[in-house]
């Protein structure tokens, strides 16, 4: 399971968010979640992060793990997730899905960034699995590795 101290998390969240902000200053709102994808994937490498794109995420079920096509937009330096949306706003289903996206994981923490909004600060959720900051170990973290 991933672990890292609270200032290296909070230092990868700020490191996103900029690379985010510059994109999205770049772009603006209006396109599609693929073009973001690709800029932040950009922006993030150039800025010497290290970035995975579209890990795949099992489900274990039964002691079995099992692709069911759940891929991660985003995973930084192995310690934030990043999901990414061009939508008109926020559901709480798109909170919903992060959350159980880092009880799958393992993960603590969890950006939802839409970037179609006028000023990107409206569009960006920051989403916390306390089971994984309390050192819960957690039987699909493994399953990443």
């Amino acid at each position: 399971m991933p672990s890292d101290s609270g200032s290296q998390v909070n230092q990868s969240t700020g490191s996103i968010i900029t690379a985010a902000i510059k994109v999205h200053r770049a772009l603006g709102p209006g396109l599609l979640e693929s073009a973001y994808n690709i800029c932040l994937l950009y922006e993030l490498r150039k800025s010497g992060l290290q970035v995975d794109a579209q890990r795949a995420v099992p489900i274990i079920y039964d002691g079995v793990a099992l692709d069911c096509g759940y891929r991660l937009d985003m995973v930084i330096d192995d310690r934030v997730m990043v999901e990414l949306k061009a939508i008109d706003r926020f559901a709480p289903i798109h909170l919903h899905q992060m959350l159980t996206y880092l009880k799958l994981t393992g993960y603590a923490v969890g950006l939802v960034i839409n970037f179609n909004v006028p000023l990107l600060k409206q569009g960006i959720k920051r989403v916390v699995n306390s089971r994984a900051l309390m050192d819960v170990s957690l039987p699909n973290a493994d399953a990443l590795r």
